[in-house]
């Protein structure tokens, strides 16, 4: 690659900048679907099995894990990257990454007599801010409820994992020249879009997760907590959190002592940075360009022992 041409692509990227923020002002005001589908998960059935980890595993193609699924010592470990893996209360929690879309974990609450498992995975926002900030539309919220990832237009600039309240996304660093996020996408391709619930919900023993349209959902969570008094907080997490989520939850013990982050705003993230990441796009879309045009033309002169100047100079 000769520099004038690499040049030349940099300036381009720069203008293509300023026409994909005026297409993508029209995400900025997206509110949901309000007939979406979503899952009701209630923290008071579920036993820890990970049935739900295997599920997903199988459905989406995914590599085995380092630990059986049946191997419980999980619950008892760091996972990496813990120091974000939960917000408020996350205790180091493991998280979800490139091998693992969902997974469980333990909580041990002073005054419950049993250990609380929590399964996590993309909450799947109202108004998702992955979407919203993402400038090359790599992300669709689809009318079933899904929000789901086109890793074909994805340039890695990650701002999706900065603006997701609920630090899910997650890049695949084993990858690094084709740029791709890792996350649930609620099993649209194969389930979600014909109807059926995701294979998380289909393989729980204990009808922890339930699955229908959101708006029912919240009528059986608050069934639930009116019938059973005592038995759960008297809030349904997911209903109002970052402008509302597709997976809701249930619990019997305050939800910042089970890893949910509890400070979280209840309009949709972006309402708040919108301003900011309005100059976001223009910075993101030239650096990927800068640096790919710098690493060719360092590979050039290391594969052929010399570059355009000596080139030059030998004419």
């Amino acid at each position: 690659m000769e520099r004038r041409s690499f040049l030349k692509g940099a300036l381009s990227a720069g203008l293509a900048a300023s026409v994909v923020k005026t297409e993508k002002s029209e995400a900025a005001t997206f509110d949901g679907y309000p007939d979406g589908m979503g899952v009701l998960v209630d923290l008071t059935r579920c036993v820890g099995c990970r049935s739900c980890e295997a599920a997903c595993n199988k459905e989406q193609g995914l590599p085995e894990p380092e630990k059986p699924f049946d191997d419980m010592s999980v619950f008892d470990a760091h996972g990496h990257g813990e120091e974000h893996a939960e917000g408020h209360g996350g205790g180091g929690k493991r998280r979800t990454d490139e091998k693992a879309y969902t997974v469980v974990n333990k909580y041990d609450v002073p005054g419950i007599d049993h250990p609380i498992f929590r399964k996590m995975q993309c909450n799947h926002c109202n108004e998702p801010a992955c979407l919203t900030s993402c400038f090359v539309n790599a992300y669709t919220k689809t009318p079933e409820g899904a929000v789901i990832y086109n890793p074909d237009v994805c340039v890695g600039c990650r701002t999706c994992m900065v603006a997701c309240p609920f630090y899910v996304p997650t890049f695949k660093y084993s990858s690094a020249f084709k740029p791709r996020i890792m996350k649930c996408i609620f099993c649209y391709d194969t389930r979600l879009k014909f109807g059926r619930p995701p294979a998380c919900v289909e393989a729980c023993p204990m009808g922890a997760l339930t699955f229908g349209k959101r708006k029912e959902l919240l009528d059986i969570g608050r069934q639930r907590i009116r019938e059973n008094p005592g038995s759960y907080v008297n809030y349904i997490y997911g209903e109002h959190e970052a402008g509302g989520t597709a997976w809701m939850y249930l619990s019997p013990a305050p939800f910042e002592k089970v890893g949910f982050d509890t400070h979280l705003p209840k309009e949709p993230i972006l309402n708040y940075v919108k301003e900011f990441l309005g100059a976001v796009p223009m910075v993101l879309t030239i650096w990927p360009a800068l640096f790919a045009g710098f690493h060719l033309l360092a590979t050039r002169k290391d594969g052929h022992g010399h570059d355009e100047t000596s080139e030059e100079e030998n004419s």
